[in-house]
């Protein structure tokens, strides 16, 4: 027999902690796990949201008294490289692509490991040991590939290094920059703007329009590079759109208050069922 069973993914808020991109700020975040046969779907939906995926579980931040950060995306059919960034290609035109299975190996660690220690000491991530690692790398339900970039071996070195590393969720619509990560002794290179720039390739490559990058925050050094990049949209007033003036984004600018979160949860959109068969 064949019979449909509705989808009530549950809800949950974090407690608040210290904002890591506004000083001053408290931080919340609204989640939900990400799991069973439609989890593609749930993530695809709730991606085109807002929403950001963390190993099994889907979130976006949902703070009582700021709504500063907004999820970004490049539409890379109206994307053109500015001067820079096409200097950055022409750089790094050495480097070799190499997209895999989401599995973990010593050399991913060893690089996230020095990359953490140069870029984020005191972040929320210090402190990830190997095991942890893997799990942020391998826990998927999704279509997820960790792409690696290689140099060429230098005089003495017997292969190649690896360069950087991005781990990449596959969207109906998009490529979803999940958490990428790199070499720090390699700054020349500037390859954070380099890994961006051929997840644009990659999307171009394989037919889908979008490259979704994380969330952008107006205010935050950590997060102003995003802006640098062309035909960037920005999921804002429950819609994606072109972000526009920076300035009309500014941290100032950023309302104190939010919705409750019983209306924010009545507002998302999910999937209406699940087929099932016994």
């Amino acid at each position: 027999m064949r019979h449909t069973l509705p989808v009530t993914p549950q809800f949950y808020v974090t407690a608040p902690q210290p904002c890591p991109y506004l000083d001053g700020r408290m931080e919340r975040k609204l989640f939900t796990a990400l799991q069973g046969d439609q989890a593609e779907q749930l993530n695809d939906m709730l991606s085109h949201q807002g929403f950001r995926r963390s190993q099994n579980v889907l979130y976006r931040p949902s703070c009582a008294e700021c709504s500063a950060c907004m999820s970004a995306r490049i539409r890379v059919a109206d994307f053109l490289p500015s001067r820079t960034q096409r200097r950055t290609l022409k750089r790094n035109a050495d480097l070799g692509r190499n997209p895999t299975s989401p599995w973990a190996t010593e050399d991913q660690f060893a690089l996230f490991r020095r990359y953490l220690d140069s870029r984020h000491a005191t972040g929320g991530m210090a402190d990830m040991d190997i095991f942890e690692f893997a799990a942020m790398i391998e826990e998927t339900p999704i279509r997820t590939r960790v792409v690696e970039y290689h140099r060429p071996p230098e005089k003495g070195e017997k292969r190649s290094q690896l360069a950087a590393v991005c781990l990449t969720d596959i969207l109906a619509d998009g490529v979803s920059m999940v958490y990428s990560f790199y070499d720090p002794g390699l700054a020349h290179r500037s390859l954070g703007t380099w890994v961006i720039l051929d997840h644009i390739r990659i999307a171009i490559e394989t037919g889908l329009p979008y490259v979704y990058l994380g969330y952008w925050v107006p205010g935050s050094p950590k997060m102003g590079y995003k802006a640098a990049f062309s035909a960037l949209e920005i999921y804002k007033g429950g819609k994606w759109q072109p972000i526009g003036d920076l300035t009309s984004h500014d941290a100032s600018l950023h309302p104190l208050s939010v919705d409750p979160v019983a209306e924010q949860v009545a507002r998302i959109q999910l999937p209406g069922r699940i087929l099932a068969q016994e």
